[in-house]
């Protein structure tokens, strides 16, 4: 199919995102971004706050502010009404908490349950954060501890308490507004979200776009609690298995790293934190602005020259 050229069209799904922005004037564009997905907590309004968190975090990422957003559903036609319910309120709160009106949606019958929101944000053309402008001798920081892939998993399996149910709602529902405001404050050179790719396929497609290699320590790396514990029950996703296989000829590992460890880098996360490459003078300052978000926040590697891999782990 033939492209038709756009002029202002600044980024599209071609960029790897999932959004696209448009310029309307010099000081201002909008970003427009979709995302839904089915329940991965038992809890109908908690999944609606994670599902809307995942969705706003596609226009925090570019350095965005959301504005509006609609609902998007996809419902049993003999499902429990009250699920419906508990699941928009979900999204409304977690939308309301971000400072976003959800003005509308549409809603469809299906056997599975699947819910989202499409996203309209805005953005100044000249401070939108790409996927692709890494700078050798960057820092790069992780905003959110891995892990919500195998502690999903592990509560599908009944071995989560309602302690680390809570934690892991907590993790997933926290936004990347603090985190976007602050990379864009300290001049950050280019981000990712870390989600259905994983810690390592999200590293690959950022620097590889950036033509560089990410260096990164594993010892550095956030891990949510009990993340780890429930690897090594087996408690792993499909996804885990696809992302290794997607980038393992990108990778040099260090034979020191734990193959469970690795495990949790290939984890497939669910509204995840922001991988952020960064002036490496900055970095306290980012920190500083996090406030108490900084306790999760890490410093997990350096940008490098390229070299015959994307990311070297050791």
């Amino acid at each position: 199919m033939k492209k038709v050229a756009l002029p202002n069209v600044l980024v599209g799904l071609e960029g790897g995102a999932d959004a696209g922005i448009y310029q309307l004037r010099e000081d201002i564009a909008l970003v427009q971004t979709v995302d839904f997905f089915t329940p991965i907590v038992d809890d109908p309004y908690d999944y609606g706050r994670i599902a809307a968190t995942n969705s706003l975090s596609d226009v925090y990422v570019m350095g965005g502010k959301p504005i509006t957003a609609l609902n998007i559903a996809c419902f049993p036609k003999d499902g429990n009404p009250d699920w419906l319910v508990g699941i928009l309120n979900g999204g409304v709160d977690q939308a309301a908490e971000a400072g976003v009106a959800i003005i509308g949606g549409h809603t469809v019958e299906d056997e599975e349950i699947k819910y989202g929101l499409a996203v309209t944000g805005t953005v100044h053309p000249q401070k939108i954060i790409h996927n692709h402008t890494a700078q050798v001798g960057d820092a790069l920081v992780l905003t959110k501890g891995l892990g919500t892939g195998i502690l999903s998993t592990a509560l599908k399996f009944d071995k989560l308490n309602e302690a680390m149910i809570k934690s892991l709602v907590q993790t997933m529902t926290r936004l990347n507004r603090r985190a976007s405001e602050a990379m864009v404050a300290v001049g950050a050179h280019a981000v990712t979200d870390v989600t259905g790719f994983g810690l390592v396929g999200h590293a690959h497609e950022l620097a590889q776009a950036s033509r560089v290699t990410f260096r990164i320590a594993a010892r550095e790396v956030p891990i949510l609690h009990e993340a780890l514990h429930f690897a090594r029950e087996g408690c792993l996703t499909a996804g885990e298995r696809r992302n290794g296989e997607f980038v393992q000829e990108h990778l040099k590992i260090s034979a020191q790293v734990d193959s469970l460890l690795f495990s949790i880098f290939k984890d497939p996360q669910t509204a995840g934190g922001l991988l952020i490459s960064m002036p490496a003078g900055r970095v306290q300052e980012f920190f500083d602005r996090l406030g108490d978000e900084a306790e999760d926040a890490r410093q997990i590697g350096e940008v490098i020259a390229k070299g015959k891999f994307t990311v070297e782990i050791s």
